[in-house]
């Protein structure tokens, strides 16, 4: 068993870092305060090819795979959550194409993100249909004129990179609108441009500004049959693409508690208190101790489900390591970004130290992309199921 990175991945680790440092971390603060959408951070990333670290080769990627993805968002999230978010978005519209796609999606669809001349958001949430997926109202009916067509009329919301994205995966339900089955839900992509496409709102957010987050509006959509995702009713398929976005959240949970972890550390070797720094204190070390314990233990969870993911271990039998994986990390982005803001004491709340900052961050990693809770029932099933035991 190695834990090492390979030389590949190594490097890519410490291109991103120098990226990070370079281009990110100066400009977290503005992109915070202005919410305006960092088109200088896109295009830095477009440059050194993060872009296409998840698309396959022969789609123009440089196929570095989940694994590949997940390093780059952690050394990015160290310094801003909402970059990082930039970078999980080459993933998680293409995930369901990639897995469930026809050659006609792919070849269409994946060059572009790569390329970074398109980019994409993905529409599963509703008003009254966010972690029950089948509450969904939003529905596609056959489309008369256009034999295997469909008309998609409903409102998605919560769609992170909605103002921004040139296409949409939504979900509709194609079958009985009162139905609770999966199988009664189906993928399509949805392109911008169309009739019938708009977003009427953005949302005023907490934290992660800088990348939209609101809502997509379909009336009369009219959808090709070439746009079906999948196999009509296959959403269970598509479910597996977000099992194996699992890791690469949980990625930016780890870079955000690496990047709050070390600067606190940074501030109590050098705040005198009492005579001497806030780090000689023995309570402060078992409190950074735990924290940098709880960081790899986070960071073993996220690696060994990006690798599972990687190898296409994304079906009902590896969830529990997938969600594993996003559970632990985001909660203890959580408590790490608040231990740093206790550490920091008074100054830790002020806005001219980044603490605050991810502090707020923070909490949205434990709610998007299944909550904890979520997370905690599909654990919780897995070991009754069987499909994680220790014999």
């Amino acid at each position: 068993m190695d834990f090492e990175l390979s030389e590949e991945l190594t490097q890519l680790r410490d291109s991103v870092r120098r990226l990070a440092q370079d281009k990110v971390k100066p400009r977290a603060r503005e992109i915070d305060k202005t919410g305006e959408y960092p088109q200088d951070l896109f295009e830095a990333f477009r440059d050194a090819g993060l872009l296409a670290l998840c698309i396959p080769e022969e789609f123009g990627g440089a196929g570095a795979g989940i694994l590949g993805l997940t390093i780059a968002i952690e050394e990015v999230a160290k310094y801003s959550n909402t970059a990082a978010l930039m970078l999980l978005l080459t993933r998680l519209p293409t995930g369901p194409i990639m897995i469930s796609g026809t050659d006609y999606q792919k070849g269409r669809y994946l060059p572009g993100i790569a390329e970074g001349t398109e980019r994409c958001a993905f529409g599963l949430s509703e008003p009254g249909a966010g972690s029950d997926v089948a509450g969904m109202q939003t529905r596609a009916t056959p489309d008369p004129n256009n034999p295997g067509g469909w008309i998609l009329n409903g409102t998605k919301c919560w769609m992170s990179g909605v103002a921004q994205a040139d296409w949409y995966i939504v979900f509709a339900k194609t079958g009985d609108p009162s139905s609770r089955l999966h199988s009664s839900i189906t993928g399509f992509i949805v392109e911008r441009k169309w009739d019938g496409v708009s977003v009427p709102r953005t949302d005023k957010k907490m934290g992660v500004r800088g990348v939209d987050t609101g809502e997509l509006h379909l009336q009369d959509v009219v959808v090709p049959k070439e746009n079906v995702l999948g196999e009509v009713g296959g959403f269970r398929l598509v479910m597996e693409g977000l099992n194996a976005m699992r890791p690469i959240v949980a990625a930016r949970g780890l870079g955000l508690a690496e990047g709050a972890l070390m600067y606190a550390t940074e501030y109590v070797k050098n705040r005198p208190a009492f005579g001497r720094t806030i780090a000689d204190f023995q309570g402060i070390q078992w409190e950074i101790a735990k924290c940098a314990t709880e960081i790899e233990a986070a960071r073993l969870l996220t690696y060994r489900a990006a690798c599972l993911a990687d190898q296409g271990k994304f079906t009902k039998a590896y969830v529990p390591q997938l969600s594993m994986s996003k559970y632990y990390a985001t909660e203890m982005a959580v408590k790490a970004s608040g231990l740093a803001v206790q550490l920091l004491g008074a100054a830790g709340y002020m806005e001219e130290h980044p603490t605050e900052l991810w502090y707020r961050d923070a909490r949205q990693l434990t709610i998007v992309e299944g909550t904890s809770q979520v997370q905690l029932g599909l654990i919780g099933k897995g070991v009754l199921a069987g499909d994680l035991w220790w014999d």
